[in-house]
């Protein structure tokens, strides 16, 4: 008896433009786990999706979708 044979499980990816650069991403992410992709801290970011500014509490259920066109504005403290 043989063993089935293993499919890959490749990642889908699509194509977005962050912060004004080309981007590869994995399909399916949202803002919340887009940031959690790029390893941003999302305590110090504001992220604008397709000219929109996305509040906080909206980050878990906005989707990247292809081609989305996102900017992401870190927070820097000092005087």
């Amino acid at each position: 008896m043989s063993n089935p044979p293993v499919r890959s499980q490749q990642t889908k990816t699509i194509q977005i433009v962050l912060n004004g650069e080309p981007r590869e991403v994995p399909e399916g992410l949202t803002v919340d786990t887009l940031l959690t992709f790029l390893q941003m801290d999302p305590s110090r970011v504001a992220v604008e999706l397709d000219r929109e500014i996305v509040r906080k509490p909206n980050w878990a259920n906005k989707q990247i979708s292809m081609g989305a066109q996102v900017e992401v504005v870190w927070f820097v403290g000092g005087g």
